[in-house]
């Protein structure tokens, strides 16, 4: 019949010798809607063709830590009911089991073991560079410090006690922390840029880009509520799905649209930032000419770093949509001809080991300088005048100032 609905009465079982009974993990009694399609005319010649079915979500469970699983699958038929009756003869069933395989587990451990104390490392040489200055960390500072924390949360391998443990939680948890990460990545973009538009008053506050960072939070947020009434009621009952009822479809759609326009609307946010950035330097580089060789020279290298540094994250941007773009179209691998290309393993570690490559190299170029580019380096060119000092310049006269960078870029807009 169109729009059939089949009911399976299912469960699970381990154990973890040969001898050892069975142990029940989960029973359900699940029902899952048959898209099906018939490539013939319906007529008694076409008698015996098989139809053609969409797969459906059956189980997913977060952590194998057993030996052996039993799946048992019955269907129950009670014409009173309406059970079971209008999904024609089943002939046979084909299960599709996607899983991670022991190559990708050990290049994963082997990665996250190797990159925590890595980062832990410039994190605590980075952070100390920031208290031997005699001021206050600035916002920049702090937000760089933070995504460093959210990147180590990520590189912490929780994985290694899966496999003594049965952690049904791993795949809930891992969801989290990388949410955790994203939602830091985008407001250290915003907060990023903002800092280094040179024209802005609300300066070195969190609380003058509410605008840009609330999107973040309620799309962020939608997403957590989305994964917990799909990932969070499969700790109960791993045969669980969302997508098996027309009102859980139509609430996971709904989150996913809501996180969506909180995502367009902050990609308008950041290309604006971007463009009023890259046209505040460029008309800073009209004073460069005015100004000794030595501090010329210095100032054209950090405009040359502070554009190539946008450039590499906009492409690090852009890796990581299209990793979620053929991870969702691809089945996992390519093959062409006796080759097959892992697509999804070399994404996963590309792209985790990418972004730990720019966390590292962001604590590193942006910790705090203690090197004095003044006027005594001239060597008997031009001094710079009072002005010239003021427009590429912090206002803090002390030495221990911020990053050269955000030296160059924080002016305030009555100077």
């Amino acid at each position: 019949e169109e729009n059939a609905e089949i009911t399976l009465d299912v469960s699970l079982a381990y154990r973890d010798d040969m001898f050892d009974d069975w142990e029940e993990i989960a029973h359900a009694v699940e029902l899952r809607k048959l898209k099906c399609t018939f490539g013939s005319p319906k007529t008694l010649d076409s008698e015996g063709r098989h139809y053609d079915c969409d797969f459906l979500p059956f189980m997913e469970i977060g952590s194998v830590a057993h030996k052996y699983y039993l799946i048992n699958i019955r269907l129950p038929v009670n014409e009173r009911k309406g059970i079971n009756v209008g999904i024609g003869e089943i002939k046979d069933i084909r299960l599709v089991g996607i899983h991670q395989n022991g190559g990708f587990t050990k290049v994963w451990f082997a990665m996250k073991t190797f990159l925590t104390p890595s980062i832990l490392i410039i994190m605590v040489w980075y952070w100390r560079r920031i208290t031997l200055m005699t001021r206050a960390p600035v916002l920049l500072e702090k937000v760089i410090f933070a995504l460093g924390i959210s990147m180590t949360f990520i590189n912490i391998p929780v994985e290694w006690f899966s496999i003594g443990f049965d952690w049904t939680w791993m795949l809930l948890f891992g969801d989290i922390r990388q949410g955790i990460f994203y939602a830091m990545l985008l407001s250290f973009w915003i907060i990023f840029c903002g800092e280094h538009m040179m024209d802005q008053n609300e300066r070195n506050r969190l609380s003058g880009y509410w605008k840009q960072v609330g999107p973040i939070a309620v799309g962020s947020f939608c997403l957590f509520i989305f994964d917990m009434c799909e990932r969070g009621v499969q700790l109960k009952n791993p045969f669980y799905s969302i997508w098996t009822t027309e009102v859980g479809t139509e609430l996971a759609m709904a989150f996913i649209i809501v996180a969506g326009i909180c995502l367009c609307l902050y990609f308008l946010f950041l290309c604006f930032m971007v463009f009023q950035v890259f046209r505040n330097i460029s008309g800073k580089q009209s004073s460069l000419p005015a100004m000794s060789k030595a501090r010329r020279l210095h100032y054209e290298g950090l405009i040359f770093r502070f554009k190539f540094l946008m450039l590499i994250t906009l492409a690090c941007a852009a890796m990581t949509v299209i990793f979620f773009i053929v991870s969702q179209v691809t089945e996992g691998h390519w093959k062409w001809g006796d080759i097959t290309i892992q697509v999804n393993s070399a994404f996963f570690t590309g792209i985790y080991g990418m972004w730990n490559l720019y966390v590292f190299a962001l604590m590193f170029l942006y910790a705090p300088s203690h090197k004095n580019y003044g006027e005594d380096q001239s060597n008997g060119d031009l001094a710079v005048s009072s002005g010239e000092e003021l427009q590429l310049t912090t206002t803090i006269t002390h030495v221990d100032g911020p990053t050269e960078v955000y030296k160059l870029a924080r002016k305030e807009a009555q100077e």
